[in-house]
């Protein structure tokens, strides 16, 4: 325990916690892994996605990154999407942005260095796909929480359009893609109303 020493012993007080309270959980989690749900979040720290949503370890299939983006050709999400659907056969996925995400907001200031300006001109073509509706907002605060919210609209549309979802829907597989938001303010989560569970005609 040279390095994180702190980190390793909370480690070790949260299993013996878990055992505590239930003497097989390890043992049921090694056995088999089948949630329910993919979340697609944020890669903030101030997002954990089990605990808001008050699922335990195994229940909640988890992609992060910055901003919660979805990309036609970022292979560790479609891999991860791949695996979600095909072989857990989760049933839900929901892309989960925030307010005041750091990734949502430098797509309001000047470039950056790549790779994050790469990945951020993907927020940047969002917020000028809507820059009428941005502008006509009271603050650069409202625009700000505003294109959180559209951004996580956006991840939706794209999610509906990939083949491992609508291949799933051709199949007849109970597939549901939702888009919410967490506001850090009071931790709590509120449906865009973007959800859909079939393939569009």
């Amino acid at each position: 325990m040279r390095y994180l020493p702190q980190l390793l012993l909370n480690n070790r007080a949260w299993a013996e916690r878990q055992t505590g309270q239930d003497p097989d959980f390890f043992k049921r989690l090694c056995a088999i892994q089948k949630p329910d749900h993919l979340w697609i979040g944020c890669a903030d720290s101030r997002v954990p996605a089990n605990e808001i949503v008050g699922l335990p370890p195994g229940e909640l299939f988890v992609h992060r990154n910055v901003g919660n983006i979805v990309r036609w050709d970022d292979q560790n999400c479609l891999a991860v999407l791949q695996y979600a659907v095909d072989v857990l056969q989760i049933s839900h996925i929901i892309v989960c942005g925030h307010y005041r995400c750091g990734g949502i907001q430098a797509a309001f200031g000047p470039p950056t260095t790549d790779p994050l300006e790469g990945w951020i001109a993907h927020i940047r073509t969002i917020r000028q796909t809507h820059a009428g509706e941005l502008a006509a907002l009271p603050d650069e605060d409202a625009r700000w929480q505003r294109l959180c919210e559209l951004n996580v609209m956006e991840q939706v549309r794209i999610l509906r359009g990939l083949p491992t979802v609508v291949q799933a829907w051709e199949r007849g597989q109970q597939l549901a893609v939702h888009g919410w938001i967490y506001d850090l303010r009071n931790g709590l989560l509120r449906d865009l109303e973007v959800s859909i569970n079939t393939a569009l005609p």
